[in-house]
C-alpha cells in the first residue's frame, strides 16, 4: 500500500494520512487555488512503537530520514507570509516540517535525519492545519496531535469517533484539524 505520490523507496509503511487522496482529489484541490507541495519522510518502525517510559520526556524518541527541497520550503513560507495557510497532510508532513524551522521561523530546505519529538507545549511554526488518521493509545503520533491541537480537543474527538463507529490506524478515517 501506498500514496498516489510517492516517489522515494526508503519507508517501511506509507504515510496514512496520504492514503486518502487519489490523483481526482489532488487535481480538485489544485483547481479550486490551492498550492500542493512535497516533502520526503522515511517513516521508521519507531513510530509503531508505543512510549514505554515513566515519562514522556524519558523516551527515545527514533530518527527518520527526511527531506524538504528548496521550492516546498519556499512555497510554505511564502503561504505564511501571505497570510495563507499550510495543511500538513499527517504526522509525518507536520513532524517534518517543523524539524527545518529555523531561528527566525521559517522553514529551510534540508535533507537528513530527525529525532524531533513533539509534545504538548510545542509551539507550532510551520503549519496552521492537520490532516490525519486516528492514532493508537500511548503513541508518539498521538501526542503530536494532542501538542497541535490540544489534549482535550483530541481526547473529545476520539470519544466522539468511538462513538460513531470511526476507523483506526492505517486504513481508517482521517479528520482535519484547523
Amino acid at each position: 500500500y501506498q500514496t498516489v505520490y510517492a516517489k522515494k523507496p526508503g519507508a517501511i509503511a506509507a504515510p496514512t494520512a496520504g492514503l486518502h487522496f487519489t490523483p481526482g482529489l489532488l487535481d480538485e484541490i489544485e483547481l479550486r487555488g490551492a498550492l500542493i507541495s512535497y516533502v520526503t519522510l522515511h517513516v521508521g518502525i519507531g513510530t509503531f512503537l508505543p512510549v514505554k517510559t515513566e515519562s514522556v520526556e524519558e523516551h527515545d524518541m527514533h530518527a527518520e530520514w527526511r527531506e524538504i527541497p528548496p521550492g516546498t520550503a519556499d512555497a510554505v513560507n511564502g503561504a505564511r507570509s501571505r497570510g495563507g495557510r499550510v495543511i500538513a497532510v499527517g504526522t509525518t508532513v507536520l513532524r517534518t516540517l517543523e524539524s527545518s524551522v529555523n531561528e527566525a521561523g521559517e522553514v529551510v530546505p534540508c535533507s537528513g535525519e530527525t529525532d524531533l519529538f513533539i509534545l504538548p507545549g510545542h509551539s507550532f511554526k510551520a503549519a496552521d492545519a492537520l490532516i490525519t488518521n486516528f492514532h493508537l493509545p500511548r503513541s508518539t503520533l498521538l501526542m503530536l496531535v494532542s501538542a497541535f491541537a490540544g489534549r482535550d480537543f483530541i481526547f473529545r474527538a476520539y470519544e466522539e469517533a468511538l462513538g460513531c463507529d470511526y476507523r483506526f490506524l492505517s486504513y481508517g478515517d482521517a479528520m482535519f484539524i484547523t
